[in-house]
């Protein structure tokens, strides 16, 4: 579990395919350094948030660390894109005294989506984007939370539909901790949706699938009558 408050920044110094045949089972191993502060209690096995996912340590030193990434991770993941010298998020898996800042992070990207455009507002930076997989679109709301290579942002803006995006607002101080303010038009990044919407969703179609016998139009009168008092006002 992470907390979606990127820790610093590394670097990736190599990429090295894994063996079909050993416990890897394929992908790739990477290897990221400049990233001493967040090795000071680092274990073998620990998990760290990389660019939002979730990988496991499998060998460390003072200054850099070492995933394994599996082919699964990599096609659902903007992490087959890394080269040499590619910049990561990086964030520790939270401890017991962590502070919430952000919110309840996974490291399980659910797509990746695509920047349409960056536009100036001040000294903020706008984001567009569109997710490759546009099922996502429906637990994306305005000022709700969602993950971004690991960084936890809030929503400003979204429009639905076949060709929905959403938007996001990076400040400055945002901008200059994470890799995603660097990002152009035309890149990916990676999304994770925030986890409550998922929850939300299952137990409303368990109730109507289950308790309400699959009636839904239990659930038209509520909707229906919401819409009836906002229009008396």
């Amino acid at each position: 579990m992470f907390t979606g408050l990127v820790e610093t920044i590394g670097t990736v110094t190599s990429l090295e395919p894994l063996d079909t045949s050993s416990s890897g089972g394929g992908g790739t191993s990477l290897t990221i350094s400049g990233c001493e502060e967040i090795l000071t209690d680092a274990h073998l096995g620990d998990s760290i948030s990389v660019n939002g996912t979730c990988l496991t340590v499998t060998a460390f030193d003072k200054t850099w660390f070492k995933v394994g990434v599996a082919p699964e991770t990599l096609r659902r993941t903007n992490l087959g894109s890394l080269q040499t010298n590619s910049k990561v998020n990086l964030e520790r898996a939270v401890s017991a005294n962590t502070r919430m800042g952000g919110h309840f992070v996974q490291g399980h990207v659910d797509t990746i989506a695509q920047i349409l455009s960056v536009t100036p507002d001040g000294n903020a930076l706008t984001f567009r984007l569109q997710p490759r997989d546009k099922d996502v679109l429906r637990y994306i709301v305005e000022k709700g939370y969602v993950t971004l290579d690991g960084a936890s942002l809030t929503v400003t803006k979204v429009v639905d539909g076949e060709d929905g995006y959403w938007e996001v607002m990076l400040i400055a101080y945002t901008q200059e901790k994470i890799v995603t303010a660097a990002k152009k038009p035309g890149e990916y990044v990676n999304v994770e949706i925030d986890i409550v919407g998922k929850y939300v969703e299952k137990s409303v179609q368990g109730y109507f699938a289950g308790t309400a016998g699959g009636d839904f139009s239990i659930l038209e009168k509520m909707v229906g009558k919401l819409v009836e008092e906002k229009l008396k006002k």
